[in-house]
Parts: C-alpha cells; sequence; structure tokens
C-alpha cells in the first residue's frame, strides 16, 4: 500500500484532546471524532513550505482557496457552489452557532434529529433557543426520518431552522435524494430554514452516494446553509478550517455579520494552505483511507458478530463511528461506558451523548491503525462480555 496507515504515531503529550485529556490516567482512546494517522503527505510538505518561509503575518484568503472548494464539490459530487456563495470561516461549529444567531431569534425553537451530534444541542441551548427533537426511527438495525413527526413538529411557528447531520453522526446514515427532497418540502411549506451539516461528506463508502442538500434545486437551496470542512476528512481539525455557503444573499450576509460581529472571520494561514492542498492534491490518499477505514469496520463487525454476539453493529454507510447497539445487556448507556472506562481503560461514548433516543447505545471511533483497534475490541469484549 503507498500509504501506511498501519503505523501508529504517538499522540501523547502533544496537547491532543483525544489522547491527553483521560480521566482515568492511561486510556485506549477511541471516542472524539479525530483520526491517529498521519494527514496526507502532500499536505505536510505543503504546511513545511509554507513554514519555511518564516512569516505568519495577517494572511488574505487567496482565489485558489475558493477555486479549491468550488472544483472539489464538482469533481466529487457534481454540484459546484458559485464562489459568491461561499464564505470561509474557522469551523463548522462557529458556523452552525453564527447561523443559529444569524436566522433565527431568542426563544425561537430549532429542529435536530436524534440521536446526532452532540454540538447541536449546545450550540443551540447557548443561542438562547429552543430544541425540537424529531427522532430518527430505528427500523431493523438502521435509522429512517419521521416524517409524520417532522411534519407536525414543522407546524410550530416557532420552528425556524432544522438541522440535519448529512451524513448522519453518530448513526452512520447517509440520507438519498428522495428523504432530503422529503425534509425539504416540509420545511418549505412551513418556513423552516435548513442548515445543513455536511463535514463528513467525504467520507461516504462505496454503494453509497453524498447529496449535497443545496444541489436539489432552486427552492432548496434558497432555503438552506451548506456547513463543511475538510477537517474530519483529511485531520486537520486542529488547523482550524471551514466555510458555509448559501444562494440566499440575505441568509450569507447575517451569518456573516455575526462574524464580524466577534471579530473571528479571519483564518489560520496553515489552514488555508491545508485546505488548498487537501482539495487540489491529496485525493489519491483519501480514497486509500476510506479503503482503511471500511476494512477496519469489516474487523470490527467481523469480531462482534463472532465474540459478541447480542450486540448489533449498525450499517455504516459514512463516518468513521461506529454506533453499537447494545440494548439486549440491560444496561444503560452510561453506565457501559463508565465500565469499558474504568475497568478496560477503553474511552468510548456512551450513545445518551446524542439524546435520549440513544440509551442503550455506544459511539466507538475506528479511525486508528488496525493494530490499535484489534486492542480496543479486545477490551470491548472483556467489558460487555
Amino acid at each position: 500500500m503507498k500509504y501506511n496507515f498501519d503505523e501508529i504515531v504517538t499522540r501523547k503529550d502533544t496537547g491532543s484532546i483525544k489522547w491527553d485529556e483521560g480521566p482515568f490516567g492511561e486510556v485506549l482512546p477511541m471516542w472524539i471524532a479525530d483520526m491517529d494517522f498521519k494527514s496526507a503527505p502532500e499536505i505536510l510538505a505543503a504546511l513545511e513550505k509554507r513554514i519555511a518561509h518564516g512569516i505568519f503575518g495577517y494572511t488574505a484568503i487567496p482565489d485558489a482557496f475558493y477555486d479549491a472548494i468550488i472544483a472539489w464539490w464538482k469533481r466529487r459530487y457534481g454540484f459546484a457552489p458559485e464562489k459568491e456563495w461561499l464564505v470561509p470561516v474557522s469551523g463548522v461549529i462557529p458556523a452552525l452557532s453564527a447561523a443559529i444567531q444569524a436566522l433565527s431569534k431568542n426563544g425561537d425553537k430549532v429542529i435536530i434529529q436524534t440521536p446526532v451530534y452532540n454540538h447541536f444541542y449546545s450550540s443551540i441551548e447557548n443561542s438562547g433557543r429552543i430544541m425540537i427533537e424529531n427522532n430518527l426511527l430505528y427500523n431493523n438495525g438502521t435509522y429512517i426520518i419521521d416524517f409524520e413527526d417532522l411534519a407536525q413538529k414543522a407546524t410550530d411557528p416557532k420552528a425556524k431552522l432544522l438541522i440535519i447531520s448529512n451524513p448522519h453522526n453518530p448513526v452512520g446514515r447517509v440520507w438519498t435524494k428522495r428523504e432530503l427532497q422529503a425534509l425539504g418540502d416540509i420545511c418549505l411549506q412551513h418556513n423552516v430554514v435548513i442548515i445543513s451539516d455536511e463535514i463528513h461528506a467525504d467520507l461516504v463508502f462505496e454503494g453509497h452516494l453524498h447529496i449535497p442538500f443545496a444541489s436539489l434545486g432552486e427552492k432548496y437551496s434558497r432555503n438552506s446553509v451548506t456547513l463543511s470542512s475538510p477537517t474530519k476528512s483529511f485531520n486537520l481539525a486542529g488547523l482550524q478550517v471551514g466555510y458555509f455557503f448559501t444562494k440566499n444573499e440575505q441568509f450569507r450576509k447575517s451569518i456573516l455579520s455575526s462574524f464580524q460581529l466577534m471579530g473571528i472571520e479571519l483564518l489560520n494561514l496553515f489552514g488555508i494552505t491545508a485546505l488548498i492542498t487537501a482539495y487540489n492534491e491529496s485525493e489519491e490518499w483519501l480514497d486509500a483511507l476510506k479503503e482503511y477505514l471500511y476494512d477496519n469496520y469489516l474487523f470490527l463487525t467481523e469480531f462482534i458478530a463472532l465474540h459478541l454476539p447480542h450486540i448489533k453493529v449498525t450499517p455504516l454507510e459514512a463516518t468513521y463511528l461506529v454506533w453499537l447497539d447494545c440494548t439486549a445487556l440491560g444496561k444503560t448507556a452510561d453506565d457501559l461506558s463508565y465500565v469499558l472506562l474504568e475497568e478496560q481503560k477503553l474511552w468510548i461514548n456512551s450513545g445518551t451523548m446524542y439524546g435520549s433516543s440513544g440509551e442503550g447505545f455506544l459511539r466507538i471511533n475506528i479511525a486508528t491503525p488496525r493494530s490499535l483497534l484489534k486492542i480496543g475490541i479486545e477490551k470491548l469484549l472483556k467489558g460487555l462480555a
């Protein structure tokens, strides 16, 4: 293999949130969503070249930044946002918070589809908005959208926004065109704006296709804001770079003004360099990474089927975050995650972190060398057997 994803890179004592913040001393962390792989060699080379220049002053965003994003989306998804739609930001979560602030007011309601990424909750609550849960339906081991419930909750005149995770974290679904259109039609009917978090778009596996929400057509693109970044797919979270785009000029200006009000509209110069290089030069590395990740998923599912048959692995269509159905054990998700952490020194996430509908589930991050994954799932076996 051209890229060595089996290489173990020591991350202890590097300021890593994943590896240096364990509550029980030495643990194997398979929780927060970053990867234990070096980023693409082309990105490392570009950053080394930028460092060699030696001057790190205020940095303007070059046209190459926008061109790289547009070309990437056109090449990968057959849909190209226009340059004037794009706004560079320091990350998806700051953009999400800014969008909530800009497109709703204090006391308004925001719909989320649970179980879902935990920062959706904190962004809503910190903005003084009220959360409405449109729980996904767990059906034959996978998840579908409860459109009837969504339609009912969208009728609330206080419901102003719907945040979707597309692809979905933590349940690993890739929403189909038909599902997204149905969701979009409900929101259009009730004047609910859609914020589509598409940060995991690059991590969709073979047999599935990422559909950008804005690609569905004029009426959908004008009623939505898309958030994205190369940080998940190229392991660049520490460089704090991302972007949002929307065809709706009013939305765009309102969200941008929120960033300007906080004085955080400038980007990290290394993030700019990394994004351009990721999208222009590192596609081969990403495709190899996806093959390795899916092999990790197969390794996990085969091990669990053989040794922990009472645990169900939710089909993984995208992301490197696997959702484990442990309801047959009859214990709470918090209890299970605590036992694994305290007794086995394995740190994975309780399903209730993603809402009450995650009760009985665990989320495990498999973006790690296979030798470490093997140690992790052996710990899982000892803790849950």
